[in-house]
């Protein structure tokens, strides 16, 4: 079955905290102030993330 994960684009990524505010399961953080990191399995594919990065660097894949 096929399923929902959300990916940051960690080079890109400033840090801002913005997603973790957002993320119902709280699946995302930002060790060390770097950059924000999900954890795929807490992350539903909701794309509430996605809609709140300001810097646009999350995006939704679909995993078997």
């Amino acid at each position: 079955m096929a399923r929902r994960k959300a990916v940051v684009s960690i080079r890109e990524c400033v840090a801002c905290g913005c997603c973790i505010k957002v993320c119902p399961r709280n699946a995302i953080s930002v060790p060390q102030g770097i950059y924000a990191r999900i954890k795929e399995e807490l992350c539903v594919g909701c794309g509430k993330c996605v809609k709140e990065c300001p810097a646009s660097i999350i995006s939704l894949e679909v995993t078997e």
